[in-house]
């Protein structure tokens, strides 16, 4: 079961939260992913994404989706702390889901980046969130052939999963 916890923190854009928490999950679903786990889908103001985005990648400014995955995994047959029980294999102690990260999302600088790109806010917010799940699961494009890949895949997922309201 994916879990996405999503909140609107920001009053710049309308946003339609289950709309872009089912793009979140079915993104995440074709990616593989699988089990218990969980996703925060944030939608932020300029001033909160500014700071995150000097305080995490050094930069100024207000940037348009920041991705934050929780790289570590627990260590094999070690226990949760407060989890309870006595430890692997204890009958007691519930599944627990995997923390898969974060994904902050700022609607302003998407209504911008979205003329500059001639499309609707609502098609930049869609491509930031897929283009967030998949640096969640490793994508990266740092170097043209790799942005290509994630490019590519990010047209895919949005062919398959998304349809812009007129």
């Amino acid at each position: 079961m994916i879990d996405i916890f999503a909140a609107d923190e920001q009053r710049d854009v309308a946003i339609d939260l289950e709309r872009w928490t089912e793009l979140t999950r079915a993104a995440l679903d074709d990616e593989g992913v699988r089990g218990l786990v969980e996703v925060s889908l944030i939608f932020t103001d300029e001033v909160t994404m500014a700071g995150l985005n000097q305080q995490f990648m050094g930069a100024s400014g207000s940037t348009d989706v920041l991705s934050f995955p929780i790289d570590e995994e627990p260590e094999p047959g070690g226990r949760s702390p407060d989890s309870g029980g006595t430890g692997p294999g204890d009958p007691s102690v519930p599944d627990i889901p995997q923390l898969l990260g974060d994904i902050v999302v700022c609607p302003a600088v998407a209504a911008r980046n979205a003329v500059d790109h001639e499309q609707s806010t609502q098609d930049e917010i869609a491509l930031l969130i897929v283009h967030g799940v998949l640096h969640l699961l490793g994508w990266d494009h740092e170097i043209d052939e790799e942005a290509e890949r994630m490019e590519q895949r990010e047209r895919e997922l949005l062919a398959r999963h998304y349809r812009a309201r007129p």
